[in-house]
């Protein structure tokens, strides 16, 4: 399955960042944008797109993920750089253990060990192929395509 790109930002930003000053017990770090990219280009990630990285390093849903604050953005005006550093403070530095929304089957053993990101593309993964049998039973994708649209080009042309 395919991540977004704040997703690769944000894993590869917990990765190498957030993770490594928790388990150091650091109560700050920071975040250089252009680490950032150099640690992404590897991933496929897109040269040059800092707009990108820095949204998603300073995105509320990042910083309530990984238990953080933002203490300053160092930078210009725009906060949108490749000169761009963002400092933190680690308010909350156990939140990967606390999963943000549960299936509703109740939390497994997997559930867990697993953080919401992993959780949510472990249940998204089960849509796969979810209309494959209506759109057999419907002649195939393109019978599926006029049926959706409610004609037969044949008719329309």
């Amino acid at each position: 399955m395919r991540y977004g790109l704040s997703d690769q930002v944000s894993a590869v930003a917990e990765r190498e960042h957030v993770l490594p000053a928790i388990r150091a017990g650091n109560p700050r770090f920071s975040i250089a944008v252009r680490d950032l990219m150099t640690a992404l280009q590897p991933t496929g990630f897109p040269a040059k797109n800092w707009p990108q990285i820095c949204s998603a390093i300073q995105a509320e849903k990042f910083l309530r993920v990984n238990g953080l604050e933002i203490e300053s953005v160092e930078g210009p005006r725009s906060k949108q750089s490749s000169t761009v550093v963002v400092r933190y403070r680690i308010v909350d530095p156990k939140p990967q253990e606390q999963p943000a929304a549960l299936p509703a089957g109740g939390a497994g053993p997997k559930a867990s060990q697993e953080t919401p990101e992993e959780w949510a593309h472990r249940m998204t993964g089960k849509l796969f192929g979810l209309m494959k049998e209506e759109i057999a039973a419907l002649g195939g994708s393109e019978a599926y395509l006029r049926w959706v649209r409610g004609y037969d080009e044949d008719e329309a042309a």
